[in-house]
């Protein structure tokens, strides 16, 4: 198991940005991505990032919004949350998959982190 601990939520306006943090330790793995869940809803992806060669996917909600990144020395994932709207509102949660890599399905990720609140306001 990988252990993953997020950081970075908040509450926010309308239009403005968030980043947020996930730090790993524990096992290796080969990839990471960022999953939220919405009050009443099924949790869906958001994005997520080859640990290696850095390729990155996006949900269609997100695209040219969100940005995934990563910091290899710091075993660390971030997500820059760009024009942010009220939409994007839920708790975001981080994960680590050993074998596939840019999966968007929950069942291919090995470890999750807590989850981080963001609240987005109008």
């Amino acid at each position: 198991q990988v252990q993953l601990v997020e950081s970075g939520g908040g509450l926010v306006q309308a239009g403005g940005s968030l980043r947020l943090s996930c730090a790993a330790s524990g096992r290796t793995f080969n990839a990471m991505g960022w999953f939220r869940q919405a009050p009443g809803k099924e949790r869906e992806f958001v994005a997520a990032i080859g640990w290696r060669a850095g390729f990155t996917w996006y949900a269609d909600s997100v695209r040219g919004r969100f940005t995934i990144s990563k910091d290899n020395a710091k075993n660390t994932v971030f997500l820059q949350m760009n024009s942010l709207k009220t939409g994007d509102t839920g708790v975001y949660y981080c994960a680590a998959a050993s074998r596939i890599v840019g999966s968007r399905l929950e069942r291919d990720y090995d470890s999750w982190g807590q989850g981080t609140q963001v609240t987005v306001s109008s």
